[in-house]
């Protein structure tokens, strides 16, 4: 395997990086993680943590001791957070963390940062990491989000900011240089007291509140020296959802807050549950306390992933938001991948503002680079629904703005016609002692995802391994059968497919071959909740499967899913409308002339 060479002179290297070094610097460290990752999965569970961290703690020594070389600095590298765990490396490994840390050193302190950040989550235990939900904000995002807030009022020279899951300092660093460059080169002890007194982390893993204080002493040395002493900015370590507003509150409370389902215990699911709707989710809760530290005018400013502006279990939230402290400004992240290490999640940086009373707010796209930079286009304005609780509309391209004030006021959805909608009800693992290969008395057929073909198309089959294509439903199982027409949507797709919305009707005639059928929960069910429905299911699979529904879907939706809760909240045309809709689908009139009577029909 290759391995990372620099001279041994690098690690006491004292002239500035060249814009070739920082090139190739930013390289190696790619390098570096994939070969952290390899080293760490050959390394025994139990230890892997402390394998992680010794690393990391060598890399770190190292970035420390090159830096106070180059700078003049006097101080020494802060001493290892107790309590915390260190397991032995080998020689080899040892050398390869040196000629790290020097690399690191030809970095600005917020890519440093960074990049050990991204070093240390990736060697660590997948099961720690994914109940912290760590994962660092890649340095262009983080300056983006902070032009976000500076754009809707921070000042830098007087703002009191936090970051509640400050991690490796990824947001603190970039925080405190803004800080730094309010004050201007004359700074001195005065502003650095200023500074201390305004900048706060909270963190939960000792080991990374460690590395934000050694950031923070790369970003502030310069001030901390013309000062005389080190700077005393506080990074505490606790759990930051304990925590209660600190005197009149903070300003701006930022950062990438930690992500994933978890259960709460009761003291917490008490205190939040004015924001909870079922599961609990870590980024949900942190916007909810950021909300409780801030003072009034106060911002959030946070990445966070887009299932928050229409997930179900984000309703409570939405509708807080909406009164408390409504969206100002968001700014969609075009791509999933590449962009966080190991997630593949749709995201987005908000701005919400405490005590603001419009409901309107602009929208940028932000798409990232293979150079680790970032291009910022508009896509013009969003504002929120009556209903603050239902999906928020809100433009995901240039184009969506005109079309979406022509539409939000729409009040028309499904119920309207005579519909809901639902999740089919087979999972087939725990009905697998049912499943059959033949038909025979008292099977039905199985409606696989796979049956609902593009272009509204249903063709009954079951190819795919353990796709058998019938069930013998036992006594207790009857009421996972269905015997109405209806119409079957796929229940997961990407933004980058060509169609979010797949739709297909299950014909009458199907239903009354068989007597009834079983969906499979891959696949949304748009059922008739009356007798004779206003619109037949054909219509809707039609209407469904327009590139105009389609589109309104994507200004919609916030993840890979296809909710029936997303479904529901589909803004549709009058009943007046629908009825020419429906005329033109029953005399089989061509797609691009269905498609011209729907943009009509929304008025656009």
């Amino acid at each position: 395997m290759q391995r990372l060479v620099v001279p041994s002179e690098r690690a006491v290297e004292t002239k500035p990086p060249t814009a070739s070094a920082l090139r190739s610097a930013r390289q190696d460290f790619d390098y570096g993680v994939s070969y952290a990752k390899l080293m760490a999965s050959s390394v025994d569970a139990d230890v892997k943590l402390s394998f992680a961290r010794s690393i990391v703690y060598r890399i770190t020594r190292a970035y420390w001791r090159t830096v106070v070389a180059r700078k003049g600095w006097r101080w020494h590298l802060r001493n290892k957070p107790r309590d915390v765990e260190f397991a032995g490396v080998p020689s080899e490994t040892e050398e390869w963390s040196e000629t790290v840390g020097a690399i690191a050193a030809n970095l600005d302190p917020v890519n440093a940062a960074y990049r050990i950040g991204v070093l240390y989550t990736a060697m660590m235990p997948q099961e720690f990491k994914a109940r912290l939900g760590a994962h660092y904000t890649p340095p262009a995002l983080c300056e983006e989000l902070l032009n976000m807030a500076t754009e809707n009022g921070v000042d830098w020279r007087t703002a009191r900011v936090l970051d509640p899951a400050c991690g490796g300092g990824a947001f603190l660093a970039p925080v405190a240089q803004r800080m730094v460059s309010s004050v201007g080169d004359q700074g001195g002890l005065t502003d650095l007291e200023d500074i201390e007194q305004r900048l706060t982390g909270y963190e939960i893993d000792p080991f990374a509140a460690w590395l934000s204080r050694i950031f923070l002493d790369a970003v502030l040395g310069d001030l901390s020296a013309r000062s005389g002493r080190r700077h005393r900015c506080e990074v505490k370590l606790c759990n930051s959802l304990e925590k209660t507003r600190d005197g009149k509150g903070f300003d701006l409370v930022i950062g990438n807050p930690p992500y994933g389902r978890m259960p709460l215990p009761q003291k917490l699911r008490t205190k939040f549950a004015r924001s909870l709707f079922g599961h609990a989710n870590l980024y949900g809760l942190f916007t909810d306390q950021a909300l409780r530290l801030l003072r009034q005018n106060g911002l959030i400013a946070y990445v966070t992933p887009t299932s928050l502006l229409s997930g179900e279990y984000f309703k409570a939230l939405r509708g807080l938001l909406a009164e408390k402290a409504p969206p100002v400004s968001l700014g969609f992240i075009t791509e999933r991948k590449g962009v966080f290490d190991d997630v593949l999640q749709e995201t987005m940086l908000a701005i919400y503002k405490r005590g603001e009373r419009k409901s309107t707010g602009t929208v940028r796209l932000i798409k990232p680079r293979v150079d680790g930079a970032i291009e910022t286009t508009s896509a013009g304005r969003f504002k929120l629904p009556l209903d603050s609780s239902s999906p928020w509309l809100i433009p995901r391209s240039e184009k969506h703005g005109e079309f979406l004030r022509q539409i939000r006021d729409l009040s028309y959805r499904l119920s309207d016609f005579g519909y809901t909608v639902s999740t089919g009800p087979l999972v087939w693992n725990r009905h697998k002692p049912s499943l059959r290969k033949r038909k025979s008395e008292g099977t039905f057929p199985v409606i696989w995802a796979e049956a609902v073909r593009p272009g509204g198309r249903f063709e009954f089959r079951s190819s795919q391994r353990n796709h058998k294509p019938f069930i013998k439903p036992q006594p207790q199982e009857q009421w996972v059968v269905t015997d109405c027409n209806c119409v079957l949507l796929h229940r997961t797709t990407a933004i980058e497919q060509n169609r979010r919305l797949i739709a297909a009707e299950l014909p009458n005639s199907f239903i009354s071959e068989h007597g009834a059928v079983v969906v499979e929960n891959h696949l949304n069910m748009v059922k008739p909740i009356v007798d004779v429905p206003k619109i037949s299911p054909r219509t809707i699979a039609a209407v469904l499967n327009s590139s105009v529904i389609d589109e309104i879907f994507r200004c919609i939706n916030g993840s890979v899913a296809v909710s029936a809760f997303e479904l529901k909240a589909l803004p549709l045309p009058s009943p007046k409308e629908m009825e020419r809709i429906e005329k033109l689908v029953s005399h089989g009139v061509q797609r691009d002339q269905l498609e011209h009577a729907l943009m009509r029909a929304y008025r656009f």
